[in-house]
């Protein structure tokens, strides 16, 4: 059974980059280097050997890190085949239902469009650990920048998959404020507001607030919540469609 050592690199103002070590082979891959920089200093420290770059997005704080660190280790860049132009230097392109190895820890791969029209996640079942760019956030979910509502709430029903104690790797430290929009359209959710209560005693803490769990965003996640007749009501919208609740929910959101 092959395993991943999972290490959390803040960068930036709020992004978090991923180090992945591999057991079997030992070698290691990053999810989504926004910087080289403290990317290449972590792997110093822990003597680690990078040997892949998995991208899941095109946007800079996700990738503007690849040129320098490809150039320094050689590395194999992964990415999504339906963006391939606009992530820099993808020696293999992967897509929807695909699966990818990194070594003897298997993926799979789903496009998840809607953040981006070339978005996509990866899922290592045996490690427990989906790595979701920005489509979905502890408490929230991407904007819709380059797709529909409808592509983002199908993008992110796929993620249903997983199974509760499946850790959600996201991209960025957006928790609190999440959790304050999430009160503001759910705000009798007891579930909601017990863990609205430990990320700011977390954030408090100034300590991380991601991964989250699936099965505590199934519960309390809107934008997950999405097809639950109970947020439908609580919002006015009973008998719409899951979509036009999801579409309702991050139109909120984005003026919050």
């Amino acid at each position: 059974m092959s395993t991943l050592e999972i290490h959390q690199i803040p960068t930036r103002s709020d992004n978090y980059v991923y180090l992945l070590r591999e057991s079997s082979s030992g070698n290691a891959a990053v999810v989504d280097p926004s910087d080289a920089e403290p990317v290449l200093d972590t792997l110093d420290m822990f003597n680690w050997n990078l040997t892949h770059i998995l991208t899941t997005h095109h946007h800079n704080d996700h990738v503007g890190g690849v040129p320098e660190i490809k150039e320094k280790t050689g590395c194999t860049v992964v990415g999504p085949k339906a963006d391939r132009d606009r992530i820099p230097m993808i020696d293999v392109e992967v897509a929807d239902g695909e699966t990818f190895k990194l070594y003897e820890a298997e993926a799979k791969v789903w496009d998840v469009p809607g953040h981006t029209a070339g978005h996509i996640a990866y899922w290592f079942a045996e490690s427990q650990a989906l790595f979701c760019g920005d489509t979905l956030f502890a408490l929230g979910c991407g904007r819709v920048f380059e797709g529909t509502h409808e592509q983002m709430y199908e993008s992110i029903s796929k993620f249903k998959e997983v199974p509760d104690d499946t850790w959600v790797y996201c991209a960025h430290e957006y928790t609190a404020a999440n959790a304050r929009f999430a009160l503001h359209v759910d705000p009798d959710n007891a579930a909601l507001q017990a863990y609205a209560k430990q990320i700011g005693q977390r954030r408090d803490a100034g300590v991380s607030t991601v991964p989250s769990l699936m099965g505590v965003e199934r519960r309390t996640n809107p934008f997950l919540r999405a097809d639950d007749p109970e947020l439908a009501r609580v919002l006015g919208m009973e008998g719409k469609t899951p979509v036009e609740v999801f579409a309702e929910v991050r139109t909120q959101k984005d003026n919050f």
